[in-house]
């Protein structure tokens, strides 16, 4: 899509929205216009989610394929009874202990969803978000707002307003710039039309912070490594394809910390021979690679999540060939944030 129109860029209050300006956005989604608005987990790219024309424009905007679906994003539990067909007891404790939050239900859709809206299928992804610019929008417009990220397919999600622009300038009229996004990593998302849930995307809510409430939870198989058709695996958007991924080449090294410590830097010294512009993303602050920049992740799986994919962008922004990156545990949302690696990855190396 060639850009055609010009992009603003305006400044929001996260904690006090000015109404103009979420009044100004709401007029422009009103009239089947795109807007770029922060959430908490990352930006999203927002129209009318019963408008098939919006839609499209958001297919088009992104690159996205047609059979990937878009979360719909609502304000209150009066919208999500219109979405979908039925919620039953278990999907009200989710709701009531993660919503609005960074926790997207998979449920069976209502008539009034368009199928590109939902890829197809016959369910719909949900959520509330607890981001007080996103609530606002989608109260002020008065109908459920599709948002899927504000990015370039497959490319390294949105964590800042500025992101966003280089990657969609020209292409959409508003960015609203309410900060850096505060998790980072989108919303997990659950499947709950099933006997057992199950975990499609990992994300924000970890699995164990979800059995905690509901009992037995299932990761689904794609996310385990395990083959499955790719005609079952498009409930959710970041299953089908490759995403997250930046210009450059990624490498995982994962494994016995030392061991990785020690091939991180082989690695780089052979890369560096080899010609390369290398950056080392690390949770490690005695880790010192000779290396082209060496980027911390941070200590704890909230800073870790909140700064990779602004981490990604900088290398690319760096003109860094190669970036190697220490795997981390999976525990919690560990395993969200090595699945977003693992999909940016052209390479794993365990140790």
């Amino acid at each position: 899509m060639k850009k055609t129109v010009k992009t603003e860029v305006l400044r929001i209050n996260s904690q006090r929205p000015n109404d103009s300006i979420i009044a100004r956005a709401c007029k422009l989604i009103s009239s089947g216009e795109i807007v770029a608005f922060p959430t908490e987990t990352v930006y999203g790219l927002g129209a009318n989610a019963l408008d098939p024309s919006a839609i499209s424009k958001i297919y088009q905007i992104k690159g996205r394929p047609s059979d990937n679906p878009i979360i719909v994003h609502i304000a209150d539990m009066k919208t999500l009874r219109g979405l979908v067909s039925e919620i039953s007891p278990r999907d009200m404790r989710i709701i009531k202990k993660f919503w609005p939050g960074p926790v997207t239900l998979v449920l069976k859709k209502s008539n009034i969803v368009p199928k590109i809206t939902t890829g197809g299928l016959g369910t719909i992804a949900v959520r509330m978000p607890r981001n007080k610019i996103a609530l606002a929008l989608i109260k002020r417009s008065g109908f459920p707002i599709a948002a899927p990220s504000a990015n370039i397919s497959g490319r390294p999600s949105p964590t800042k307003a500025s992101h966003v622009k280089d990657d969609l300038d020209g292409k959409v009229k508003l960015i609203l710039d309410g900060g850096s996004t505060e998790i980072g990593i989108e919303s997990t998302v659950i499947d709950m039309t099933l006997r057992t849930p199950v975990i499609l995307r990992p994300g924000g809510i970890s699995k164990e912070s979800i059995e905690d409430e509901i009992g037995e939870v299932h990761f689904h198989d794609s996310l385990l490594g395990l083959s499955t058709s790719t005609k079952r695996i498009n409930k959710s958007p970041g299953m089908k394809y490759r995403h997250y991924s930046p210009s450059a080449r990624v490498v995982i090294v994962e494994g016995s910390r030392i061991r990785v410590k020690a091939k991180i830097i082989e690695l780089t010294e052979k890369l560096k021979d080899e010609g390369k512009k290398v950056s080392i993303m690390t949770t490690s602050k005695s880790l010192k690679p000779k290396a082209d920049s060496v980027q911390y992740m941070g200590n704890t799986l909230d800073t870790i999540a909140r700064n990779l994919f602004a981490n990604l962008r900088k290398a690319d922004s760096d003109h860094i060939d190669v970036i190697v990156i220490q795997g981390i545990n999976y525990n919690n949302t560990g395993f969200a944030i090595m699945n977003r690696l693992k999909k940016a990855a052209a390479e794993t190396i365990t140790v």
